[in-house]
């Protein structure tokens, strides 16, 4: 069967690897839909110190069951789509120990630290599998995506009385706001791109910022009466947002990182105690593939409009280069990979 191998920084190759033989409690699936993440995007560049070469990308993925091993409940049947929870957990560690399997500190999410879905077939474990009836493919490969993004939202305990900030409208970022929304917040979304903008709006943002136009102080305490958001959502990854949060989010307020910066960030610390900030992490998704899956099924999300460039399994290494060269053009890029 064929694979997309990214082999090394900027470098790709199609090849061929054999169909894995199926074990008890495992499933075989045939892929048919795998969006581009960007972890992907960063082991293609070379900037994702978890990642080994030569390594199969994908981990937000839409499947069909080819054949399910021994030991694998009978609802779980060969002809059924389902989308995929890509992490692994051991059990031990202080974050399982705790229930938050998401971060287990040996956790290997399939295309980073494991070869993943951007093949012909690949084998999962049936306890990863979720089925979601009434969704498309493509609504099955934003699953994942999102579910990170809602459960930065669940990190910041967003609820019903709260006013949130996104920063970033990529997908992760559109799941936090569709999250927040979802929860009956009221959402703020900021980027720099009017098109993401529209799209944010169409995912349940009340109100947007274009950062490079508009005076993002001023237009948040217009927005909040001087008191500054109540949690800020930041999906960028970059030093001056991760600075930003914790200016503009209000007194008690609650900050949620759930991109990372890849250089190093200087903080005026004052107002973390001032301010007594609650500032968070957010890594992966924990149980909010249901709630996604529920949020898909009411189609209150706008799938097509995030959806910039499908492309078969053959185009996907170019289609990684675009995206390294273009990032501003793109949302969601869609590797369709069988029929």
């Amino acid at each position: 069967m064929q694979a997309l191998f990214i082999t090394g920084p900027g470098e790709t190759t199609l090849g061929q690897i054999p169909v894995p033989p199926v074990s008890a409690g495992q499933v075989l699936l045939r892929t048919r839909i795998v969006g581009m993440c960007g972890s992907d995007l960063n082991t293609f560049r070379g900037k994702n110190p978890m990642v080994t070469y030569p390594r199969i990308p994908g981990h937000e993925i839409a499947a069909t069951i080819q054949e399910a091993g021994p030991g694998v409940p009978p609802r779980f049947h060969a002809g059924m789509d389902v989308t995929v929870s890509p992490y692994t957990s051991c059990g031990t560690c202080a974050s399982c120990l705790r229930g938050r399997v998401n971060a287990c500190m040996s956790n290997q999410t399939l295309g980073v630290q494991r070869d993943g879905g951007m093949a012909e077939f690949f084998l999962v474990p049936w306890q990863k599998l979720y089925v979601a009836e009434g969704l498309s493919l493509r609504e099955l490969s934003l699953v994942e995506p999102l579910s990170v993004g809602f459960h930065a939202a669940a990190r910041g305990r967003v609820t019903n009385t709260d006013i949130v900030l996104v920063l970033g409208c990529g997908a992760v970022g559109l799941g936090a706001i569709s999250a927040s929304s979802f929860a009956g917040a009221k959402v703020i979304a900021a980027d720099v791109d009017d098109e993401k903008l529209a799209i944010a709006q169409q995912a349940g943002a009340t109100h947007t910022i274009h950062s490079k136009r508009q005076n993002l102080h001023d237009e948040l305490a217009a927005l909040t009466n001087g008191l500054g958001p109540d949690v800020v959502v930041e999906a960028i990854g970059l030093p001056d947002t991760f600075r930003l949060a914790i200016e503009e989010v209000a007194f008690t307020g609650r900050v949620v990182y759930v991109g990372y910066a890849k250089d190093p960030v200087t903080y005026e610390t004052k107002l973390f105690v001032q301010k007594e900030l609650d500032i968070l992490g957010s890594r992966n998704a924990l149980d909010e593939f249901p709630t996604v899956i529920a949020m898909l099924q009411q189609k209150r999300f706008p799938v097509e409009k995030i959806i910039s460039k499908t492309t078969a399994l053959a185009g996907a290494g170019d289609a990684l280069r675009e995206w390294s060269d273009r990032p501003q053009d793109f949302t969601k890029i869609l590797i369709e990979v069988g029929d």
